[in-house]
């Protein structure tokens, strides 16, 4: 057995798995047997006077093979009431149908959600057929990873996990943000809600942010891990807690205001991200004027189509066009374009973010989610939340959580999972 082998990736889904039909919240419906020949009439009518709104996933009409090879219909008239007696609340509409084709009624039972994956669906196919329909998002991994891959990750983890020890033995969150297509980091970061440094002002900070982030990718290997000396080298002191586990702890702690800086929202996703849009302003230094105009120009256009989705698919259009040229108006030789905040990007967590940061990473485009470590206090991928199977969203990003073995972990890692 390899070390690989040592190492999960499990995807975690929009919604909870389970394992039969039994097990999933059902609703009680009024049915009939009905012969094949007034079948198409019968659900034209029903569709009309009983409508199932909040069970569009359900078929209307379940067909099934009986002894003999003989087809047995069965149609569903209307929703059962949950009060009294279900048979003496049909709606007269459905009553005046029933008499006219002499039916006669029963209640069963069907799934009340729609399934979230393929083996759910035909769980539920066995206790009355709905539809299916995966989603439409095409994401590497969900169906699983290739070796290549598989060591890419765990590689990239290995790293956020070293990252989340500081200097004084106890453990903060890290976040590693690696651009896939060419394996290598974007940026690192670990919490600083509790930071014990003097506060910077605006340009100093992008600049060192940027310089750290361009050092971490210069010195990262293919699979993403730096050298121990280049991590002590960068590293902070920072707050003793993990700021996603405990949101409020940083209000909690007395500080020397001469030698350190409190912020409640510095958490590891949202120092990496300011970090990363830093690189991209060292990167792309004339792009400031470049957007604010884009962005006059994208706004009036809005208001007249109300489509924010049009409105970024233009303003990220431009920037790839202008990017091909610097400021003299030469052609770009080491940079094809400037990325639209981090589309296509993934991110490293050692623990599972909370709400604030999940929602941060929605907004920045990130294709896809990992992290080693549940939260059991406010975890939003599946241990108390589980923001990515939130429809209202408009991106959705594809959330793995790899499992570690313990040996790989150190004496303080295996105390603080």
């Amino acid at each position: 057995m390899t070390e690989l082998d040592e190492w999960e990736i499990m995807h975690i889904p929009d919604k909870p798995p389970r394992d039969s039909a039994d097990q999933q919240p059902t609703v009680d419906v009024i049915a009939s047997f009905i012969h094949p020949k007034v079948a198409n009439t019968l659900v034209r009518r029903l569709n009309q006077i009983a409508q199932l709104e909040n069970l569009r996933h359900v078929k209307r009409v379940h067909k099934k093979f009986i002894q003999g090879g003989t087809i047995q219909l069965s149609v569903i008239l209307c929703l059962a009431s949950e009060t009294g007696n279900p048979l003496d609340s049909i709606p007269c509409d459905v009553q005046e149908l029933m008499n006219s084709y002499q039916l006669c009624p029963f209640i069963t039972k069907v799934c009340k959600y729609a399934a979230s994956s393929k083996e759910e669906w035909e769980e539920q196919c066995k206790h009355w057929p709905t539809s299916f329909h995966p989603p439409t998002y095409n994401i590497g991994g969900i169906t699983g990873f290739g070796e290549e891959d598989s060591q890419s990750v765990v590689g990239f983890m290995k790293y956020a996990i070293q990252l989340a020890k500081s200097d004084h033995n106890t453990v903060v969150n890290a976040a590693v943000i690696v651009d896939p297509s060419v394996k290598q980091v974007i940026t690192t970061a670990c919490d600083q809600t509790f930071s014990w440094y003097t506060p910077v002002n605006k340009t100093t900070l992008e600049t060192n942010c940027f310089k750290k982030s361009e050092a971490s990718v210069s010195q990262s290997q293919s699979a993403g891990v730096l050298s121990s000396e280049t991590l002590h080298s960068s590293s902070l002191p920072l707050y003793t807690g993990v700021c996603c586990l405990y949101p409020w702890r940083w209000a909690e702690q007395e500080s020397d205001t001469s030698s350190c800086s409190l912020h409640p929202l510095r958490h590891a996703a949202i120092v990496a991200i300011e970090s990363s849009a830093a690189r991209d302003i060292h990167l792309f230094p004339s792009f400031g004027k470049i957007d604010d105009t884009h962005s006059e120009i994208d706004s009036t256009h809005s208001s007249s189509t109300g489509s924010p989705a049009k409105r970024q698919k233009t303003q990220s259009t431009k920037v790839y066009d202008e990017a091909h040229m610097d400021t003299n108006g030469n052609a770009s030789i080491s940079l094809s374009g400037r990325p639209y905040l981090c589309t296509g990007f993934d991110i490293y967590l050692a623990w599972e973010p909370c709400i604030m940061c999940a929602m941060a990473l929605v907004h920045q485009r990130i294709r896809r989610i990992f992290f080693a470590f549940p939260n059991p206090n406010a975890g939003a991928f599946g241990t108390v939340h589980r923001l990515q199977g939130e429809r209202s969203l408009n991106h959705h990003y594809a959330v793995f959580r790899v499992l570690v073995p313990e040996e790989a972990l150190s004496r303080d890692e295996a105390a603080a999972a």
